[in-house]
């Protein structure tokens, strides 16, 4: 007899922060449906991103009104739902002589940005003189400057945090989740897609799950996701790799966030406070192979660091100052002969009947219109269910950690011996899940001790990740839970402690310990700079072989 929890109304293929939207709508308007990721939560390139929450200004210039608004409203409701994660900060858009797109260009295009999100909370746009400009940014090159706009966007500084939160939300709703679990094949029934196959990495074991409908949500990998037994179906994901340098704070560095016109090229680069340090980015560039194989290029380390060099004279950036890189493919849809910075960034339901009908690909999506992106598809699932779509809630639903008096809950934490470091930590991770994370020491008051001295991260997050944020190995600790990746040193100087503190909760032996420190070792490769053999200190695998 089939095992009934096997089957369910919708198979959702991939856990990155669309999937994950969709798993929670789906679930809290009533429907069966299980996540299925290769990886872990945010493992691609929800995590790979410049994590800002923005209404999408360039797009004005492809006319793309409609995207704007809705990427603005989203912005908004974002800001409004996870206040501990996503946060308003101001950009700041300088005004060269060199810039191709002119002065009232960029006038007209702020009072068409203040117009589409006529319903914000945050300020308007303001245009700065150039001794203004100036004033506000001392690093900033003065030749050629005619002024500066000013304007609001969100900042998700942890977007793992958003995609676990949203993961934690979906499951609580009923959603099922399934990590380690890579779609192999279409299960076909009548001509139809039925379900699919997926591969047990951790045990090897082939699995089948069945639904009518399968979402296929895999981002960059979305024309990769069966390996055999399927048709060929036509190319959709026309994805271009876009990487980032980070930097220590150097001189001349900006307190907002600037968006600079290229000297070069005419693309917009961005220098963004992040996690107190900068990240520089972005590139734009085709990228044809296996998205997990994304890494900064040095042509493309030398042109970000080119124009950042060019905007700040007195930052003197060389190679040398890059403390890491990272690089993701972006979504976006098939479209040959199309210039890069053309191709549309709004999201397509693509139906592959009739050769593979029940089947539907998610094209396209970005981060800060996730939510309209999962309602979208889940209505479109309930019309191929022949059943009655409920209204969907998201729009005003707050994420798990977003409602909490920070006052009282820093009071509390405080109250349990933490010092300020690590409840400032807490608070601006978990929001008011920080309780929950500090009640994991309830039976080990050890977990309350700091085990990385730089961030003040402490041994119940590590638990806490683990039992109750669906983490299974180090790599998703480290990573995309507690991100002590992204901090000075990655978290290697703890390595040790929080390898004998998971061992010791989840009954690791010694060979599991040295694997998943070994694992996680080799994960840092995703952080390599070009023409250096590995990261902090640590010789992986991909740096041995670069």
């Amino acid at each position: 007899m089939e095992d009934r929890k096997s089957i369910y109304d919708l198979i959702v293929i991939g856990a990155g922060i669309n999937g994950l939207g969709i798993a929670r709508d789906a679930a809290r308007r009533g429907l069966r449906a299980v996540v299925l990721e290769q990886d872990d939560i945010c493992s691609g390139v929800s995590a790979w991103s410049g994590r800002l929450a923005h209404g999408g200004l360039r797009y004005l210039e492809h006319r793309d009104f409609a995207l704007v608004r809705e990427s603005l409203r989203e912005r908004e409701r974002m800001i409004e739902l996870a206040p501990h994660l996503v946060k308003p900060l101001r950009l700041l858009m300088p005004l060269y002589a060199h810039n191709r797109r002119p002065s009232w260009l960029i006038r007209i295009g702020m009072i068409l940005y203040d117009i589409l999100s006529f319903d914000k909370r945050t300020g308007g746009h303001e245009m700065l003189n150039r001794d203004a400009t100036m004033r506000r940014f001392p690093g900033i090159a003065s030749a050629g400057l005619g002024g500066a706009a000013v304007f609001t966007e969100g900042q998700v500084e942890y977007a793992e945090r958003l995609c676990v939160e949203l993961a934690v939300a979906a499951v609580a709703d009923g959603a099922e989740l399934r990590t380690k679990a890579r779609v192999e094949e279409p299960v076909m029934e009548h001509g139809c897609v039925a379900g699919v196959k997926y591969r047990d990495l951790e045990t090897g074991h082939m699995v089948e799950a069945r639904a009518p409908v399968v979402l296929n949500v895999a981002g960059p990998w979305i024309d990769r996701i069966f390996s055999r037994n399927a048709p060929p179906q036509p190319r959709l994901n026309g994805g271009t790799k876009g990487s980032h340098l980070i930097v220590d704070p150097f001189p001349g560095a900006p307190k907002d966030v600037v968006y600079y016109e290229s000297k070069t090229d005419g693309r917009l680069v961005l220098v963004i406070p992040w996690m107190g340090r900068y990240m520089i980015g972005t590139t734009d560039i085709r990228f044809d192979d296996d998205p997990d194989d994304a890494r900064c290029s040095a042509a493309e380390m030398t042109y970000l660091l080119g124009e950042v060099n060019q905007l700040i004279p007195e930052a003197g950036l060389t190679a040398d100052h890059v403390l890491y890189t990272f690089s993701g493919v972006r979504p976006l849809p098939y479209a040959p002969g199309v210039v890069e910075a053309k191709v549309p960034r709004s999201h397509v339901l693509h139906d592959h009947a009739p050769s593979l009908p029940g089947l539907v690909t998610v094209v396209g999506g970005k981060l800060t219109t996730f939510r309209q992106l999962a309602e979208d598809a889940v209505d479109d699932v309930f019309r191929r269910l022949g059943r009655r779509c409920p209204p969907c809630t998201t729009a005003s639903l707050p994420f798990p950690g977003a409602v909490f008096g920070a006052a009282e809950l820093s009071s509390r934490l405080a109250g349990l011996g933490l010092g300020e470091k690590t409840i400032r930590r807490l608070i601006g991770l978990y929001g008011s899940r920080a309780r929950d994370v500090a009640e994991e020491a309830s039976a080990d008051s050890q977990l309350l001790q700091v085990v990385h001295e730089e961030t003040g991260a402490i041994g119940a997050e590590m638990v806490f990740a683990m039992r109750h944020e669906f983490a299974r190995s180090m790599s998703d600790v480290m990573a995309r839970r507690v991100l002590l990746a992204f901090a000075p040193g990655h978290g290697l100087e703890s390595l040790d402690v929080v390898a004998d503190l998971l061992s010791r909760h989840f009954g690791w032996d010694a060979q599991r310990r040295t694997a998943e420190i070994r694992s996680y070792e080799r994960w840092l490769a995703h952080l390599s700079v070009p023409g250096r053999p590995g990261i902090g200190g640590v010789r992986s695998e991909a740096g041995a072989a670069a």
